[in-house]
């Protein structure tokens, strides 16, 4: 498979900080803006993130499709909130929509905190079993020549039906975490596993894990999502500057409660994704080539919030050091969205696609 980029779409203008899912608002303006500048830049994907705060994932989607031309939206999707039967349905129709371009990205929740504000009290264990038969049923509605029953621990349906299929037959379905429930979910289910942005040998030890799962579950690899919030410059001199006054501010952000009053949670974060980019820091503000911590402490690992520091050139051969141990969907946003999106698309993303022509034309491995 092809090497694709990834970003994601931002509602409001004001959505740069920890807090990377839409914050405050809805601004259908922008949210245009924002998504026809990826399409035009040349990304692949998108994701719509999902939190129990923001604008509603499946409507922002909706929008995304009908406002772009080729970007491929990836639905993050909350078990729990709706039932599988209905998810089916809404998601065949989003991707009868898009033309067949959607991709869902199901999130088992890393927070009880969080999980509770939408009236799921079920442990973290519990909810991947739960992530495991919603994605078995989703598959298994999709595929139906006729009425589907269903009887497991999380649901149970009879006589199930649906007029609308995806357009390819079956909707991609990535699944991301570090922990071994989210290992065995996606390596036993998932097309896609996503990955926040750690260390080469700490990512390489992930993809292993995730892959034996497939291996012994009799399939195929998932392929790899890595995610990272890039901060580039002219030079690496000029990347580092503006990588610590973006941390004054995200620093800032993280002091004011009113503006995270909806995203906080308390105390060290629940997920083991978070722990581990916080344990990370710990030993070290700087890895491999160019791999930053710094932001993830000032904003508690809330979400994906490492970053790639330096200039373009920098920044493209860091992301080719992760293709090279397997990762081949890499996940690039800012914490200034539109502007860093549109430089990426300029600088980033050309170097990197230039180097894998290269590759692939004179026969030259990683």
């Amino acid at each position: 498979m092809p090497v694709e980029f990834i970003s994601a779409v931002h509602t409001d203008s004001g959505a740069s900080g920890p807090a990377a899912a839409s914050r405050t608002g809805f601004d259908r303006d922008h949210l245009r803006r924002y998504a026809r500048a990826l399409d035009d830049g040349g990304f692949d994907h998108t994701l719509v993130a999902y939190h129990s705060a923001s604008p509603d994932a499946f409507q922002v989607a909706q929008f995304v499709a009908t406002h772009t031309e080729r970007i491929r939206p990836i639905l993050a999707h909350r078990p729990g909130v709706v039932f599988p039967t209905h998810a089916s349905r809404a998601l065949a129709t989003l991707d009868r929509i898009s033309d067949g371009r959607l991709s869902v990205h199901i999130i088992s929740g890393g927070s009880d905190e969080e999980q509770r504000r939408e009236g799921d009290y079920l442990n973290k264990a519990e909810r991947y079993e739960r992530s495991d038969e919603y994605i078995q049923i989703l598959r298994k509605v999709w595929q139906a020549e006729g009425p589907v029953s269903h009887e497991g621990k999380h649901f149970r349906f009879e006589g199930y039906y649906s007029d609308v299929k995806p357009v390819n037959g079956l909707i991609p379905i990535s699944v991301g975490g570090s922990s071994p429930d989210a290992y065995r979910v996606g390596g036993q289910q998932g097309d896609i596993f996503g990955l926040w942005g750690e260390p080469l040998k700490e990512t390489g030890e992930q993809i292993a894990a995730v892959n034996a799962v497939a291996e012994a579950a009799g399939r195929p690899h998932p392929r790899i999502w890595v995610s990272f919030r890039p901060i580039i410059a002219p030079t690496d001199e000029l990347a580092w500057e503006k990588a610590h006054r973006t941390l004054g501010v995200l620093k800032d952000q993280a002091r004011n409660t009113e503006l995270l009053r909806h995203y906080r949670t308390s105390g060290r974060p629940a997920n083991v994704g978070s722990q581990r980019l916080l344990d990370i820091a710990e030993r070290g503000e700087v890895h491999d080539r160019c791999l930053w911590t710094a932001p993830a402490v000032a904003t508690n690992a809330a979400g994906a919030s490492t970053a790639l520091v330096g200039s373009p050139e920098t920044v493209a051969q860091a992301l080719l050091d992760y293709v090279d141990i397997g990762c081949d969907l890499l996940s690039i946003r800012g914490y200034d969205p539109l502007n860093d999106a549109i430089d990426y698309a300029r600088h980033v993303l050309p170097l990197v696609r230039q180097e894998l022509a290269h590759r692939a034309a004179t026969g030259q491995a990683a």
